[in-house]
């Protein structure tokens, strides 16, 4: 109501095909092609993720086409697929891993993730997915490694596994002593290929503080929550201006960054569009030349 009461109007049901011989904004509408001609545009047309919901990534064609740089859309803040056995899968398959820490590339980071199907998703391993992506594009996998226990060193887990036990399972050891779910106890069997039982107690303890996880893909773009990629910004100038299309403005997820989730990736989002609305204002101004004629 604020905006239609300050004369913004709304078109619905529009998807941008790029411009014409004449420089206008061409549509496709329920009534067909449309040509509009503006002094100036902002372009505020998201990512690739949800494609679902509008963003689909088409775009990125149209300004090839004019000669703009874009880095490869990829998707940021994703999920990843790892070479979980059947039997894994399809009995974890939506459990949440709680108070764990997950470790990659020098980095730790503590939270939670859950177990898919094709995988491993959630804010933990959102937080790691740029460089996650980065080693799956060098080598092809990457190992992610998940401490189970991130509140206990593990010479105390090496001391709770090595008491006697009397007649309790390896299962009870792990929930009793240690405190695994028993999701986090099937990803210690899964890395050790059922040999749990097997191991000494410093060994165990030490897998339970570094779990290794092979990843071998990210999830889909279309279920990533942002993508990475986009408008180069060499491609724009000072006021997020296309330096080849004069007028024209780019804002949001075209751009070729990313950011973590909890509001980065909105805040950056509402700051480069408010940045790319004070450039067109600043374009818009009369030139001297044209204030005195």
């Amino acid at each position: 109501r604020r905006l239609d009461a300050q004369g913004v109007a709304f078109a619905l049901r529009h998807r941008w095909r790029g411009w014409d011989g004449e420089g206008r904004l061409v549509f496709d509408t329920p009534e067909g092609a449309k040509a509009v001609a503006a002094d100036a545009a902002i372009l505020a047309l998201g990512g690739a993720s949800w494609p679902r919901l509008g963003s689909d990534g088409a775009w990125t064609a149209i300004l090839r086409n004019a000669g703009i740089r874009i880095a490869p859309l990829q998707p940021a803040n994703c999920g990843f697929h790892a070479a979980w056995s059947a039997r894994f899968s399809e009995r974890f398959e939506g459990a949440p891993l709680k108070r764990i820490a997950l470790l990659h590339g020098g980095r730790r980071v503590r939270g939670e993730a859950v177990v898919t199907r094709a995988g491993i998703e959630g804010g933990a391993v959102y937080a790691l997915s740029a460089t996650l992506r980065e080693r799956l594009a060098q080598a092809g996998e990457a190992v992610l490694h998940i401490d189970l226990r991130p509140d206990i060193g593990g010479e105390i887990l090496a001391q709770r596994l090595a008491a006697p036990r009397g007649k309790q399972s390896m299962a009870n050891v792990l929930r009793k002593a240690v405190g695994l779910s028993p999701v986090a106890a099937g990803l210690l069997h899964e890395a050790a290929r059922g040999r749990v039982a097997q191991l000494s107690p410093h060994d165990l303890a030490a897998l339970i503080k570094a779990v290794p996880v092979r990843l071998t893909a990210t999830a889909p773009i279309a279920r990533a929550i942002s993508t990475a990629g986009g408008i180069a910004f060499d491609e724009l100038d000072g006021h997020f201006m296309l330096r080849r299309r004069p007028g024209v403005f780019a804002a949001g997820e075209m751009l070729d960054w990313e950011a973590p989730t909890g509001g980065y990736l909105l805040q950056a989002s509402f700051a480069t569009g408010a940045a790319a609305a004070r450039g067109v204002l600043q374009y818009l101004k009369p030139h001297p030349a044209e204030a005195q004629s």
